[in-house]
């Protein structure tokens, strides 16, 4: 498949090459500490920034991936399977752009093959990307449907996340045991109500172990 990557995505690699160095970054870790109050150099603090900057590139690690790459390799032998695809319960782990706090749940994501189907690990891979980027709900939902919708060009897509915001329980208005929902539906998942309410049906439906 000849899959042109979005300028957005071209843009976020491009900002990683200037970006500051480990040692700036560090510096930047020390800094604050000293803002909250407390000594970085104490015996507890003295490796908090090289800590601090490896977990940054963990939870950051989706601005070094093109999700359009992931979905290049699809699939045309299907004998002919043109029914929903669904993958329910797939763990978030996020950051809040404005706060930089974690948003913590989960997704799920259909979509109506149109002549081809992906790996499924693609999916939850692809939600992963967009997720280890500073965020806020509604554009990570938005960024992963469109995403599979303009790669796979599928019949339909939906996209139905629900997570907790911890820059509202933990701080702020500090309400915990608040979840936050948001969905994006695109071609059938949108005009057809019949599929939007299987695919509803789907995600709220019993949870099958797979464990024997």
């Amino acid at each position: 498949m000849n899959i042109q990557t979005p300028n957005h995505i071209i843009d976020a690699k491009a900002s990683l090459e200037g970006r500051p160095s480990r040692e700036e970054a560090e510096a930047a870790v020390r800094t604050l500490l000293r803002w909250t109050g407390d000594d970085p150099d104490r015996e507890g603090l003295v490796d908090t920034p090289a800590r601090v900057a490896r977990a940054y590139e963990e939870f950051f690690a989706g601005y070094a991936v093109d999700p359009v790459e992931l979905l290049a390799r699809s699939f045309e032998e299907t004998d002919g399977y043109d029914e929903m695809v669904v993958l329910r319960d797939i763990r978030i782990e996020s950051h809040c752009e404005h706060h930089m706090v974690p948003i913590i749940g989960r997704a799920h994501i259909a979509y109506l093959p149109a002549g081809r189907v992906v790996g499924i690990s693609k999916l939850a891979r692809v939600l992963e990307v967009y997720a280890k980027r500073l965020q806020i709900q509604e554009k990570l939902t938005a960024q992963v449907a469109n995403c599979i919708n303009d790669v796979l060009k599928p019949k339909g897509v939906a996209v139905v996340v629900e997570a907790a915001h911890q820059c509202m329980t933990t701080r702020g208005i500090h309400k915990p045991g608040v979840t936050m929902v948001t969905s994006r539906m695109l071609g059938a998942f949108r005009d057809d109500a019949s599929t939007r309410r299987e695919f509803l049906a789907m995600i709220g439906g019993p949870r099958v172990s797979a464990e024997g």
